[in-house]
C-alpha cells in the first residue's frame, strides 16, 4: 500500500489550526509506530477526523497491522462488546479514551495514545487480511467486514482512474474514517500524492466553509442527507472558487436534487459524480461519470473499472432484457473476503471469490446505465448509514423488558412501532443514542398489536402502508 517516496516533500494533510504534514514526516511516523506494534497484531482504531487517526491507520496497513476502525465515541456498552468478541491486543484512541483502560501507553503523539491490552494474540489473522470495518452502523451488530489488502489496493487503484485523481486535489473530511466512503477518500488522496484537510467541523458551520476557502479545499464527499443540507443552505450562491468535484454515494439521491446538482456542476465547469458501493465491496462499485449527470439522473451509473455489474432473477438466471427489474450482483477484485461475527472467524480466507450479491433490486436502461429500486434485505441507509432493520428491534426489544415492536421504513427515515405508547419518547432516544444519528430519522408510532402471520411472522407489508 502506498509509495511516499514519489512525493516526499509534498503535502499530505492539513489540520483545523493549519498544521501541515508531509509525506516524508507520515512515513517517518509509520517506521516509528513499527517499533510498538508486531505484524499481524489485531489494533481498534477510535477514529476521528485528526492526523493522529489517519496516521494510525495508515501505519497499521503499512506495517501489516490489522485495525478495526470504530468511531472515537462509540458507546461504551458496544465497545465492551466488540473488546469481548475480538480481543484486541492495542488500542489506539484519543488519550482521555485510553485512560479507561488503565493501562501506561506504550506510545503517545498527537494526542493520540497506544494501550496495550496484554493480549496474547488469542485469535490467529489470515494472511490476506488488512482491515475490519462494521457492516451496519453503531446499532451494536458484532458482525465485521474482512477487507484484504487486494481488495483496497484494487479499489483505491479504480477510483483514481475515474475520478482522475491528481496530486494537486485537497480533499476535506466530510464523512468519518470508521465509514467506508470517508477511509475511500483517504485511501485514494495518499496514493496520488494528493491532500486532505481534516476537519470536525460540518457543513452547516461557518468554520467548515473558512478551512474550505484557507487551505483551497478541491472536492469533498457526501451522503444524500450532506446534499440535502447544501440545498437548504443555500450552497449554489456561495463563492467556493477552489472547488473542482463533488461526489455522493451512501444512498440514493432524490432525482430531483441530482439533477439539481448535475446543472449546478454543468453551469460552473465543475463535476458532480453519484457512486454506488458497499462496505462489502470496500467502498464502490458503481459511478456515474459527470458528463452524464444530468442526462441520467436518478441513475448509479455503471460499474467501476475492474468491475462487472449484472441482474440476477429469483432463480439466479440472468436477466438480459432492459428495464427488468432483478437483483444487482458485482464482480470484481474489490469484493471483500467475508464476514466475521467473532475472533475466531478471523482466520477465514476468501468466501466470496470477487463475486458479491447485493441485495438490491436494480434495473438497467438500453445505454447500459443502472437504477437502483429498492433492497431486497432488511437495511435502510440513514443519513449514509446503513442500518440493519432486525438488529434494531432487537436491541429495543433487549433494552425495553416485555415491549414488542417491528421496524420499516425507507432510506433515510426509520418507522418503529411499538406496543406501548408511553414508550414512544424513551424508544426514540434510545435508538438515537445506540445509533449515533439525529431523531429526526426515527418515527415512532404506537401500535395495540404487531400485525402478525399464523407462524408469528411481522408482517411488514402492513406495516409499511400505515404511514404511507
Amino acid at each position: 500500500m502506498w509509495n511516499f517516496n514519489r512525493y516526499p516533500n509534498k503535502i499530505c494533510a492539513i489540520t483545523e489550526d493549519g498544521e501541515e504534514f508531509t509525506y516524508s514526516s507520515l512515513s517517518a511516523f509509520c517506521d516509528e509506530m513499527k517499533q510498538y506494534l508486531p505484524p499481524r497484531t489485531l489494533v481498534f482504531c477510535l477514529c476521528s477526523n485528526t492526523y493522529a487517526s489517519m496516521a494510525g491507520y495508515v501505519s497499521f496497513l503499512k506495517n501489516k497491522v490489522v485495525p478495526l476502525m470504530l468511531d472515537a465515541h462509540i458507546d461504551t456498552e458496544l465497545l465492551d462488546n466488540f473488546l469481548r468478541l475480538y480481543r484486541p491486543q492495542y488500542i489506539w484512541a484519543p488519550a482521555q479514551t485510553a485512560e479507561r483502560f488503565n493501562e501506561k501507553p506504550v506510545f503517545e503523539a498527537y494526542g493520540y495514545s497506544l494501550v496495550s491490552l496484554n493480549e496474547d494474540a488469542p485469535f490467529p489473522l489470515h494472511d490476506d487480511l488488512a482491515l475490519l470495518l462494521t457492516t451496519s452502523g453503531s446499532t451494536g451488530s458484532p458482525k465485521l467486514v474482512r477487507q484484504s489488502y487486494k481488495n483496497i489496493e484494487a479499489n483505491t487503484a479504480s477510483i483514481v482512474e475515474y475520478l482522475n485523481i491528481d496530486d494537486t486535489e485537497r480533499a476535506i473530511t466530510t464523512l468519518p474514517m470508521n465509514y467506508t466512503y470517508g477511509l475511500s477518500i483517504v485511501n485514494t488522496h495518499l496514493d496520488a500524492g494528493a491532500a486532505v484537510i481534516l476537519t470536525s467541523k460540518t457543513l452547516m458551520q461557518r468554520e467548515f466553509w473558512e478551512q474550505f476557502d484557507k487551505f483551497g479545499a478541491t472536492s469533498f464527499g457526501g451522503v444524500p442527507y450532506t446534499y440535502e443540507i447544501l440545498d437548504k443552505l443555500r450552497f449554489f450562491r456561495r463563492d467556493v472558487p477552489t472547488l473542482r468535484t463533488m461526489t455522493q454515494a451512501g444512498g440514493k439521491l432524490s432525482p430531483e436534487l441530482h439533477k439539481k446538482f448535475a446543472e449546478y456542476a454543468a453551469q460552473s465547469g465543475r463535476k458532480f459524480v453519484v457512486m454506488y458501493g458497499q462496505t462489502e465491496a470496500t467502498a464502490r462499485m458503481g459511478w456515474l461519470p459527470a458528463q452524464n449527470s444530468l442526462e441520467k439522473a436518478g441513475s448509479m451509473g455503471i460499474a467501476i473499472p475492474g468491475g462487472k455489474f449484472t441482474l440476477i432473477d429469483t432463480q439466479e438466471n440472468e436477466i438480459t432484457a432492459p428495464d427488468t427489474v432483478g437483483e444487482l450482483v458485482y464482480e470484481g477484485d474489490n469484493v471483500t473476503l467475508g464476514y466475521a461475527e467473532k475472533g475466531e472467524d478471523l482466520i477465514k480466507g476468501d468466501e466470496r471469490n470477487g463475486r458479491l450479491v447485493t441485495g438490491d433490486m436494480a434495473k438497467f436502461d438500453d445505454d447500459g446505465f443502472f437504477y437502483i429500486v429498492g433492497r431486497k434485505k432488511r437495511f435502510l441507509k440513514i443519513f449514509g448509514n446503513r442500518v440493519n432493520l432486525d438488529e434494531t428491534e432487537r436491541l429495543i426489544k433487549s433494552h425495553f423488558n416485555g415491549l414488542d415492536c417491528a421496524c420499516t421504513g425507507r432510506d433515510d427515515r426509520m418507522d418503529i412501532f411499538v406496543t406501548n405508547e408511553d414508550d414512544i419518547k424513551d424508544v426514540k432516544a434510545f435508538i438515537a443514542e445506540k445509533s449515533r444519528l439525529n431523531p429526526t430519522a426515527f418515527r415512532v408510532s404506537y401500535l395495540e398489536k404487531i400485525p402478525k402471520n399464523e407462524a408469528g411472522k411481522t408482517l411488514y407489508a402492513a406495516l409499511e402502508k400505515i404511514n404511507e
